[in-house]
C-alpha cells in the first residue's frame, strides 16, 4: 500500500471507530436474555455449551436440562465435569422419540425436566441455564407451550436462558431477545460420515 492508500484506510477506520462507539455508548440496558438456537443447522447445543464456557470463565454458575437426549456419555458434559462445582447437569430424556416409541413416557420426561428447569430457574445463584432440546418438547406438544412462554418471560431479571433445538414455536421466537437459526449448508452425514467422538459427541 502506498502512503495515501494508508492514510485514506486510517481516515475511515477512525471514522468507522467513532461511529461504532457512539452504537457502544448508546446501549444502556442490562438484563437476563432468553437465547434461542434453532433452526435445520448442526450447532444448536453446541453453541449454548460455549456460552456456557464463557459464563464458567466469568465464574458464574450455570444449569444444564437436557429434555430429550438420553444419558449416553458426551464430550461436552465430561468437560464440564471438571467444573462440578458450577455446573449442575440433568439429563432428563429418555432418548429420541423413534428410540422410547412410547408417547407417555416421553411426556413424563419432559414434565420431569420442566419441573426442573423451574427449580433452577428459582435460583438466585444460577446465572445462565441452558434447556436443551426444549424446543423438540413443544413441538411435539410433550409440554404446554403457553405455559413455558409464560414462565420463561416471567424468570428474575438477571437470568440469562437457552433454550436449543429445531422447530421453535413462533411464540417462543417472539418472546425472546435473541433467536439464531442455524442453517444446514452442507453436513458430512449426507456423504455416509457416521456420528463421531469430539464432534456429535
Amino acid at each position: 500500500m502506498t502512503q495515501d492508500d494508508e492514510a485514506r484506510h486510517r481516515a475511515k477506520m477512525i471514522k468507522r471507530k467513532e461511529v461504532q462507539d457512539r452504537e457502544v455508548a448508546s446501549k444502556t440496558v442490562e438484563k437476563g436474555l432468553l437465547i434461542v438456537h434453532t433452526g435445520p443447522g448442526k450447532g444448536k447445543s453446541t453453541a449454548a455449551f460455549g456460552l456456557m464456557l464463557r459464563a464458567l470463565g466469568r465464574g458464574f454458575r450455570v444449569g444444564v436440562v437436557q429434555f430429550i437426549k438420553g444419558a449416553w456419555e458426551t464430550g461436552e458434559r465430561l468437560a464440564l465435569d471438571r467444573f462440578s462445582d458450577q455446573v449442575e447437569w440433568h439429563t432428563m430424556g429418555e432418548g429420541f422419540t423413534w428410540e422410547t416409541q412410547d408417547r407417555s413416557r416421553d411426556v413424563a420426561a419432559a414434565e420431569r425436566a420442566w419441573r426442573k428447569a423451574k427449580d433452577l430457574m428459582a435460583r438466585p445463584d444460577v446465572r445462565l441455564l441452558v434447556l436443551d432440546e426444549l424446543n423438540i418438547a413443544l413441538r411435539y406438544e410433550y409440554l404446554d407451550l403457553a405455559e413455558v412462554v409464560e414462565t420463561l418471560k416471567r424468570r428474575r431479571p438477571d437470568l440469562h436462558v437457552v433454550v436449543t433445538g429445531r422447530n421453535a414455536k413462533p411464540e417462543l421466537i417472539e418472546a425472546a431477545d435473541l433467536v439464531t437459526e442455524m442453517t444446514l449448508v452442507k453436513h458430512h452425514f449426507a456423504a455416509g460420515v457416521k456420528a463421531q467422538e469430539g464432534v456429535e459427541f
